[in-house]
């Protein structure tokens, strides 16, 4: 197949300009876009459990959440993590949990299939934490078998070897309010009050309610457990009032204005649980608009009710912009216009969290979401940034001034190790992970090689600069990473080729003499994965099983990830890997719908590596279209 024929440049053509009209069409009035952030059922089913605790089920329309369910629920009986992950143990028993309180009976065939499903798996004794929390608040676990949390841990100064900012932003918002409501370890009625006895494989009575020893280091963690459940007993625990009333006072600061804590659903959940623990009332403002907050991430439907994790706009804009642009769209084109002034109106110019362990930086980031003062991100911050770049604003001074903010505040938040983390800076303590309570082993935020390489793409692509030390430390640091097959590792997307494609037009822009050889390697990597039918793909288990690495079943998305990496690595090297770009390129346009869109059913996106993952529904369409386009620019020089 060569780019010459005219049949082809057409079918490129007419696959660039439906795409266009089809994301066009998506755009809001006020100039953004936001697609469906889709994650497993344990986000829906944790809601329900919440209304049910504060009795304000009744103004939802949580029915509906029974045929989400329901749908969701696999030939096997259970529910998965991922797509086409054969079903998992703990998210199977949150939507068993979820039913039950909706007033399914256990008798039902659903139910039946789904218990069958749990119990050959071990049941409740063998799933992860935050379920058997979930489970405890209503009286269907022990809080014996719940890690303890101490209160004081609140007071600890923050240069101290462990304090609440050397968690994650995602686990520190989480975790503040479950301070209050592991040391209350509260048992709530709900309406209907529910058992769930019959998940128990070896039978509740013999159940051991008791944190499972490793044989490794983790066991000194357990130790000290056990410590703290005696101090609970006899009353011993010290600062334990202060403790808590330092975590009420943190969790009423960092509500924002709309309800929202933290951006993300479990930080939303835990503090109006713990909130709930503490004796508010459902009608007290704080819980209201918290529970709005909640309300704001729901997608409802004529049958079904559902939550998101998340919410992605600035994100969403950022890439959607960068695509359009990239595909021909004018720079000042009006749907760019207003979401660039859109995006300009969101920076944030307030110190967040991330202001406690970088004391030099001074505001200038974006968040993920549509509020989120207290948690700026690299990564939007950075994508945000590139999408500026490329439009065209009726005030450009203040476009280059928001641009530049932007850049001083990525420049101070380097990690020592010479990369970017996500949220916080130099949050790399690995020993937090063996905690019992991090069994989804996401208490840290360490940089990685994807974010960085944002930053560095960001850096070569808009020809801005930061300091010629923290440049060269961060190009060792993703010549470092690379993993010894060519590849690199990515912690927000799936996985090896998603790492691959951002350090791969981050080095061709930055420093492609330098790198040529670690760009090659990373590209014949990439050539190496390709599928028969053309596409890239690769499974979530590539996490935990390295044999897997870039494979999987071909993905919109993750097709367009390789083709932009080896777009941009023929661009620094002058070798081209014509024939495998010429393969994805027709895979991508023969699997396009006529009205312009590609579907995946795969998730692609990652929220906590082997734990938790996503499914961007904006990403199997701005990659392709920005890959196209890509292709478009350079089918020339093939």
């Amino acid at each position: 197949m060569q780019i010459q024929d005219k049949q082809t440049v057409s079918r490129i053509q007419k696959a660039i300009a439906t795409s266009q009209n089809y994301l066009l069409s998506l755009q809001y009035p006020d100039g953004y876009w936001w697609a469906e952030l889709e994650s497993n059922v344990t986000i829906t089913a944790e809601v329900v459990l919440l209304h049910k605790i504060w009795g304000t089920d009744s103004k939802r329309p949580l029915h509906k959440v029974e045929a989400y369910l329901r749908a969701q629920q696999r030939e096997h009986g259970g529910w998965e993590l991922f797509c086409g992950d054969g079903g998992e143990l703990s998210t199977s028993v949150e939507a068993y949990m979820a039913l039950k309180l909706l007033g399914v009976s256990e008798t039902d065939p659903t139910m039946v299939k789904a218990r069958k499903f749990i119990l050959q798996r071990g049941g409740i004794s063998r799933t992860r934490i935050f379920t058997k929390l979930h489970l405890a608040l209503i009286g269907c676990y022990d809080w014996l078998g719940i890690p303890s949390l101490p209160p004081w841990v609140m007071l600890l100064p923050s240069n101290f070897l462990f304090n609440i900012y050397e968690m994650s932003s995602w686990a520190r918002s989480s975790t503040v309010p479950l301070l209050i409501v592991f040391d209350r370890k509260p048992v709530f009625v709900t309406n209907p009050a529910i058992s769930l006895d019959e998940l128990y494989t070896e039978g509740v009575e013999q159940a051991k309610f008791e944190l499972p020893r490793q044989g490794d280091w983790t066991d000194i963690f357990i130790m000290l457990d056990n410590a703290f459940k005696l101090a609970e007993n006899l009353n011993l625990v010290p600062f334990r009032e202060e403790g808590i009333q330092a975590a009420e006072r943190w969790i009423l600061e960092r509500q924002e204005a709309t309800g929202d804590w933290g951006g993300i659903i479990p930080a939303m959940l835990n503090s109006l649980l713990a909130l709930r623990t503490l004796g508010y009332d459902a009608a007290d403002p704080i819980i209201e608009r918290g529970l709005q907050a909640v309300d704001n991430f729901v997608i409802e439907t004529e049958n079904t009710y559902t939550v998101q994790p998340c919410i992605s706009p600035v994100w969403d804009t950022a890439w959607a912009m960068r695509s359009l642009v990239a595909s021909g769209l004018a720079p000042d084109h009006p749907a760019v216009v207003r979401a660039g002034e859109w995006l300009l109106n969101k920076q944030i110019l307030d110190y967040g969290d991330w202001s406690v362990k970088n004391r030099q930086g001074k505001p200038g980031a974006w968040a993920f979401e549509f509020d989120n003062c207290f948690y700026p991100d690299v990564d939007d911050t950075a994508v945000v940034v590139m999408a500026l770049d490329v439009v065209k604003l009726p005030n450009e001074k203040l476009k280059q001034a928001a641009m530049t903010r932007a850049v001083n505040w990525i420049a101070s938040m380097q990690c020592r190790a010479g990369g970017w983390a996500a949220f916080d800076l130099d949050n790399d303590r690995d020993w937090i992970n063996l905690i019992p309570y991090g069994d989804l082993k996401a208490m840290i935020d360490p940089n990685t090689a994807d974010v960085t390489a944002r930053v560095l793409e960001m850096l070569g692509g808009c020809n801005l600069f930061i300091d010629d030390d923290k440049l060269e430390r961060a190009i060792t640091y993703l010549l470092q990473e690379q993993e010894p097959e060519g590849c690199w590792f990515g912690r927000w997307g799936v996985n090896y080729i998603y790492g691959t494609s951002g350090v791969l037009a981050a080095l061709s822009l930055i420093a492609p003499k330098r790198t040529q050889v670690r760009i090659e390697k990373g590209a014949a990597w990439l050539v190496g994965c390709q599928n028969t039918d053309g596409g890239w793909g690769e499974t979530c288990r590539s996490y935990d099983d390295p044999s897997l690495k870039g494979k999987g079943t071909s993905t919109a998305s993750q097709t367009a990830w390789a083709l932009l990496g080896l777009i941009a690595a023929g661009e620094a090297t002058g070798k081209f890997a014509r024939t495998a770009i010429q393969r994805g390129v027709h895979y991508l346009t023969e699997t396009q719908k006529p009205d312009g869109t590609w579907y995946e059913s795969e998730f692609t996106g990652t929220g906590f590596p082997s734990h938790f993952y996503l499914k961007y529904h904006l990403y199997q369409q701005v990659f392709p279209l920005l890959a196209l386009s890509k292709y478009q620019d350079i089918s020339h020089l093939l």
